[in-house]
């Protein structure tokens, strides 16, 4: 039916409120797996530095009675280090805009300073990932995980290690793709175990993460066995924890993971090897006030330690967002 004549209809009110909820949805991942496993410690320099060794190989030990001792030479550690890294997250809103009501307060100082917060330790997560060399040359970059490994990997053709090389870190080559599969995972942690890491966690981005869960289909894995009395149909399709020759480990998808640049490895770490070294914790700077402003600066300093790279290892150069890429 028609519309009487002169119904005053909401297409030509002019005194109608708008509508617009308290509550903000913010769907933006948080999680930083490495950087909420890595011990915190405090670091006193922009340069820390530490020392590693290695324990004699084992051999035949059987000394004669009466013997005359010969003296080993004695092999000094090595040293090494690292470059503190400056990451900051700004914001400035103007006072009236502070003066006004806002929905949900999200257009505010205080929610900015709590949001800015959370991503500067994703921006860390993404830093200690990547593929960046060490290096002392203004703004000053920390060496990431990649740069360290040199001992446990396994790569794709013509990918090269980097290391630590005399002061820095070196950005390791990438190398050809390839899938990840549960023979390249049982060869590095065997390779990390016989140099005396302890690996627990392997981190890899989300789309490994369901690679991960097809190793059930190697011949040589065993049933899965489920216990009964779920009380729903259930289809499983994932693991979290891989049962391998030397113990378990659980693997863990990394969010931050999700770019073409730091999908393609896999991380096998130690939690013991893995350290973040704090020259400056995540802190609010006091900025000096200038004109009719609130502004609001996060900081924090600190670098990755990886207190002996012979413990941890990576799997690198596999396809890390979809089977091809």
């Amino acid at each position: 039916m028609a519309t009487i004549a002169n119904t005053v209809l909401t297409t030509a009110a002019v005194g109608n409120r708008e509508e617009l909820d308290n509550f903000v949805s913010m769907i933006t991942p948080t999680d930083t797996p490495i950087y909420t496993m890595a011990g915190k410690e405090k670091a006193e320099s922009k340069h820390p530095e530490w020392e590693t060794e290695d324990l004699d190989t084992p051999g035949a030990n059987a000394q004669p009675e009466g013997n005359e001792f010969n003296f080993d030479a004695v092999t000094a550690p090595t040293r090494v280090g690292a470059r503190t890294q400056i990451f900051t997250k700004t914001f400035i809103f103007s006072g009236t805009q502070q003066a006004v009501s806002n929905a949900g307060n999200v257009e505010k100082r205080a929610h900015e300073l709590m949001k800015k917060g959370k991503a500067l330790r994703k921006d860390i997560e993404f830093a200690i990932v990547s593929n960046t060399a060490s290096s002392n040359t203004d703004p000053r970059t920390l060496g990431s995980l990649p740069s360290w490994y040199s001992t446990n990997v396994s790569r794709g053709a013509t990918g090269s290690s980097g290391g630590f090389v005399t002061a820095d870190t070196v950005a390791e080559t990438t190398g050809t793709q390839r899938a990840w599969t549960k023979s390249l995972t049982d060869t590095v942690l065997q390779s990390i175990y016989t140099q005396g890491g302890n690996v627990t966690t392997v981190v890899t981005s989300p789309y490994n993460k369901g690679v991960f869960a097809t190793f059930m289909s190697d011949a040589n894995v065993a049933e899965f066995k489920y216990a009964a009395g779920r009380g729903t149909n259930t289809i499983i399709g994932t693991a979290d924890i891989y049962e391998g020759p030397l113990g378990a480990v659980k693997v863990v998808p990394n969010r931050v993971m999700s770019t073409s640049a730091t999908s393609r490895r896999v991380h096998l770490l130690d939690p013991d090897m893995v350290k973040w070294l704090s020259l400056r914790p995540i802190q609010e700077v006091e900025v000096a006030k200038t004109g009719d402003a609130e502004k609001g600066v996060l900081l924090a300093e600190g670098t990755l330690k990886v207190v002996n790279e012979k413990g941890i290892g990576v799997i690198a150069d596999v396809f890390g967002l979809t089977a091809s890429t």
